[in-house]
Order: structure tokens, then C-alpha cells, then sequence
């Protein structure tokens, strides 16, 4: 995800980074949904915090994105943060559909609630999301989802040789999805916080629509959080 957000950064849109807590720790088992749910919040919040300025998308990685469009499906209440009412649109980096090797479209009923724009990235090799199921729900959620297709891309967007590209143009090739996607209007610079599996970190890009000087690296963010017995990374 390190290169993404510097391909991004290169047309204007800064990107904040997170984990999960069970990362962090290094656990395979992922938290309890109430967890990942508050990371979500506490990450949107951060971003809404560090860019006031431009327009805010959210997304991430796989679970990350998942556990996203859990967050913003849910019906707005007088106490939601005001973070989430900023939020433009989703972005999936590789939707987890379903298990491998277990078809199915469970894991997508609540999308149907998300009033936002969705743009999905996958892989025709993803062995986490059959494309014709994809192709499927991306068709009955209608003008608010866009499918981006990967060739040969497996779920971490990973591409064959035979396909004639390389992983590093599958990056700069999403340059421009978000505009594209109609989820950022055309040179708008934009925001996202999208879950990462390395590190929590700040890349800032221009407000004017490109990088200073490539990415600035910022310091790492740390926000409190009740429901999980400490600081969310």
C-alpha cells in the first residue's frame, strides 16, 4: 500500500494509513467486530481532523474496506460523528466477498444501505471474490458502484507475466480512479484513510492538486478510544 499512496499523492490525493489492533499485536484472529468497527471511526475521524480542507474518502485494504462500508451503512443518529457525514464515497481495494472456495454474497447485504458512491477494485484471480458475483452486485447497486477490473491481479494485485503489465503499473494505472469513479470531481484534491498492513502513517499532498516535493511524510497519529481499553494502533 506504500506505493499506492505515493501514486496517489502524485495527483493531489493524501492518503492516512492505519491498522487493526490484532495487527498491530501480530495476531492472525481478527478483533471482534465492535473493534474494528471503532477503529474505522476513530480513523475517519483522525483524517476528518488532519485535512479539514479536502474532501474525504474512505476504504482500505480487503477487511478494511469491509469493516468501512459496515460503518458507513448505518443509519445516521443525532450522536454519529460529524467525521462520517464528511465522508464523499467508498473506495475497496480487493471487496472480500466471500471465503475461498465458498461463493457467496453475504458478506455484501449491507451495502444495500450505503447511500454513498462505491468504487471496487478486483482481480480476475481473486480467489476472495468471484467476479461474476461481483459484476452481479456491483449491477443491482446500481449508479452508485463502479467496477474497476484487475486482469490476472490476484488479491493482493498481484499480476501475471502473461498479462503484459507489471504490479507497478496496476498502481499508477489508479491514478486517477477516484476522479474517474466520480467520486472526487475532476483535479479535486481528496483525503482517504484506508486500513494498511504495515504502519499508521500521514501522507499529506497538496491542496492544489499535487504532491510538495512527492509525499510528505507527517508523524504518526494516535487517537484514544474507549472501546478498545486504550489508543486505537
Amino acid at each position: 500500500m506504500e506505493g499506492l499512496t505515493a501514486e496517489l499523492a502524485n495527483v493531489g490525493i493524501a492518503t492516512l494509513r492505519y491498522q487493526f489492533p490484532y495487527m498491530q499485536r501480530q495476531r492472525r484472529s481478527p478483533d471482534p467486530p465492535r473493534v474494528l468497527i471503532a477503529t474505522v471511526r476513530a480513523a475517519v475521524a483522525a483524517a476528518a481532523e488532519a485535512a479539514p480542507d479536502l474532501a474525504l474518502l474512505a476504504g482500505g485494504k480487503s477487511l478494511g474496506g469491509r469493516m468501512t462500508s459496515h460503518v458507513l451503512s448505518e443509519p445516521p443518529t443525532s450522536g454519529a460523528p460529524a467525521s462520517l457525514a464528511r465522508v464523499r464515497g467508498l473506495v475497496f481495494f480487493g471487496f472480500p466477498l466471500h471465503a475461498p472456495g465458498k461463493p457467496g454474497t453475504e458478506r455484501a447485504e449491507h451495502l444495500d444501505q450505503v447511500r454513498l458512491p462505491m468504487l471496487f477494485l478486483q482481480g480476475t484471480r481473486d480467489t476472495l471474490a468471484d467476479l461474476s458475483l461481483m459484476q452481479s452486485l456491483c449491477s443491482k447497486l446500481g449508479s452508485r458502484a463502479r467496477l474497476h477490473i484487475v486482469d490476472t491481479a490476484d488479491h493482493s494485485f498481484h499480476v501475471l507475466k502473461r498479462s503484459g503489465t507489471t504490479d507497478a503499473d496496476v498502481l499508477r494505472n489508479w491514478q486517477e480512479l477516484p476522479h474517474r469513479g466520480r467520486l472526487l470531481s475532476k483535479r479535486e484534491p481528496g483525503f482517504v484513510p484506508f486500513h494498511n498492513p504495515n504502519d499508521f502513517i500521514l501522507h499529506r499532498a497538496s491542496a492544489r492538486g499535487g504532491a510538495s516535493n512527492g509525499v510528505t511524510r507527517m508523524h504518526s497519529v494516535k487517537r484514544p478510544c474507549p472501546e478498545m481499553h486504550g489508543n486505537v494502533l
